[in-house]
């Protein structure tokens, strides 16, 4: 990938209008007024700035006046924006089985139930012959760990991607899934000259609210020398990432890319017992200086791009097992921080922060914290989080495919089930409907599906019944919900309300007592 410069830093040339010096009445008018009067009034302000320059009380008074213009824009903004909290972790695990407990990693002890979406970025997962053909029919532990901790909190697992050692996770509240689609998965493989996965990224872009985002993982190469190669296998992870299916032509189109993952920058030039010293004394902007990442991005333009919180926290390897010592081994290999966070927003979206009567898009990303996690003492690295707050303007009224719960007994295993479908949404002959436990550990969990197409009833004003066999439904009942898979979206675009299917809830001879009186529930 060329390095281009990087975001210029002038700036268009300001509206102007030939207006007096003189305050005009439209100045206080208290009347309503279009785009184009208040961008003059703007122009009108800054001619009287020049006019009042001298003039403390009357400054004060301006201030005090557009500070409460300022509130009320953004208060208009934020009641038609969605906010949406994001938390990504990235943990090398050195092939390590998972902890027992994970609720510091993921806020549940401290900001229960708070977050929207978890992005869980994890290297060197064990990977060997035998745990490779087990996981082909089972879970990972990892996978399978986070699932059961985070399913009964009310989170589905999205989508995941592994490739050797590296994994990727999304996971996300239930309310939001109707509104994440075009979701697709890729891999790069930089390990032996591009043959092997023990080095790479892994990648998962979708669409959150209408707005592109791609999270990246990646291992890069080790050692202190090595930071040539780092860069260089950045750059092909970057080119080899194929976004056709989704329109975007080079991963740095998303409006959101985060990078994350055991990057493995050192701290040039000190040596260890400065760098020990340094720590012990919590004067980490000493260290800053000699980051490599940090010190790259000064010259390098695309770099440039990627912003990253301070790292107020310790370098997070190179750690003995079971401590929080520094290696004490023989290589005794200088502490630094390898795990890190970074994200890149769009230039659009960075220039033009948004006119909410204008522009129908606005995105906007705060991060809220970063920190690493020292209790965790399974590797020989620290596992890193970090916390954003967005704010976004919804390109989406309602969800593509709105599912009714209530159906109705059709013949002794069939159930029948309705949906309504937006206008523009495209059905495919490969969408199905799923009928799941109403703790669903992924989209995929279901205890029984139907082909749209192949099962569909009727079809007529816009709403369409299915028949989903319910030979396979749980004696004991229990509370369940639908989901609509759309194959073009690759993703779940429906889910509906829990419901209640009474144990027992219809048997042939139920069936043939009640037929011609449907049984509701």
């Amino acid at each position: 990938m060329e390095r281009e410069d990087g975001p210029s830093s002038s700036l268009p040339d300001s509206e102007t209008s030939p207006l007096s010096r003189d305050r005009s009445p439209s100045v206080s008018s208290t009347s309503s007024v279009g785009h184009t009067s208040l961008r003059q009034r703007v122009a009108q302000l800054l001619t009287c700035v020049e006019d009042i320059s001298s003039d403390e009380e009357i400054q004060d008074e301006m201030a005090r006046t557009l500070d409460q213009a300022f509130l009320l824009w953004g208060k208009r903004l934020k009641e038609k924006c969605l906010q949406f909290r994001l938390h990504v972790m990235t943990w090398n695990v050195a092939s390590a089985s998972p902890p027992t407990n994970v609720n510091d990693l993921l806020l549940l002890d401290s900001e229960p139930l708070s977050i929207d979406m978890y992005v869980i970025g994890l290297q060197e997962v064990k990977s060997g012959i035998i745990n490779y053909l087990s996981e082909l029919a089972f879970e990972d532990p990892w996978s399978k760990l986070f699932m059961n901790v985070l399913s009964p909190l009310g989170y589905i697992k999205e989508t995941s991607i592994r490739m050797q050692g590296l994994l990727l996770l999304v996971f996300v509240k239930r309310r939001h899934v109707p509104f994440i689609s075009c979701i697709y998965t890729n891999y790069t493989r930089t390990g032996l000259g591009g043959y092997w996965g023990n080095k790479g990224g892994v990648a998962i872009c979708f669409r959150l609210y209408g707005y592109a985002i791609c999270l990246l993982n990646c291992h890069l190469p080790a050692h202190l020398s090595n930071i040539d190669q780092r860069l260089s296998d950045f750059d092909k992870i970057l080119e080899m990432q194929n976004f056709e299916k989704q329109d975007i032509p080079n991963i740095l189109d998303h409006d959101l890319l985060l990078w994350f993952g055991d990057l493995n920058f050192r701290i040039e030039d000190y040596g260890l017992c400065f760098i020990q010293e340094s720590i012990n004394n919590e004067e980490y902007s000493i260290l800053w200086r000699k980051d490599q990442l940090n010190m790259i991005k000064k010259t390098d333009s695309l770099l440039q791009q990627f912003q990253e919180g301070p790292l107020l926290f310790q370098p997070t390897y190179k750690f003995d097992v079971n401590s929080e010592n520094y290696d004490s081994s023989e290589k005794r290999r200088k502490p630094a921080w390898t795990d890190r966070i970074l994200w890149r927003m769009k230039r659009e979206l960075l220039n033009n922060p948004g006119d909410s009567g204008k522009c129908d898009r606005f995105f906007s990303l705060i991060l809220k914290n970063y920190e690493s996690h020292m209790k965790y003492k399974i590797s020989d690295h620290k596992p890193v989080t970090a916390t954003f707050e967005l704010e976004l303007k919804s390109l989406l009224l309602s969800p593509p495919v709105t599912l009714i719960p209530a159906g109705q007994w059709i013949t002794p295993y069939d159930l029948m089930v309705s949906y309504n479908q937006s206008p523009d949404f495209i059905s495919s002959p490969w969408d199905w409907i799923g009928l799941h436990k109403v703790v669903i550990r992924h989209v995929k969990d279901y205890v029984n599906y139907a082909w749209v197409k192949d099962n569909l009833v009727s079809s007529r004003d816009g709403c369409h019944q299915v028949y989903i066999n319910a030979s396979g439904f749980p004696e004991e009942g229990g509370e369940f919900l639908l989901s609509y898979y759309s194959n073009n979206l690759q993703a779940v675009v429906g889910l509906s309300e829990p419901f209640q299917i009474p144990k027992n809830a219809m048997t042939p001879d139920d069936w043939r007592e009640k037929k011609g009186d449907p049984l509701m529930y």
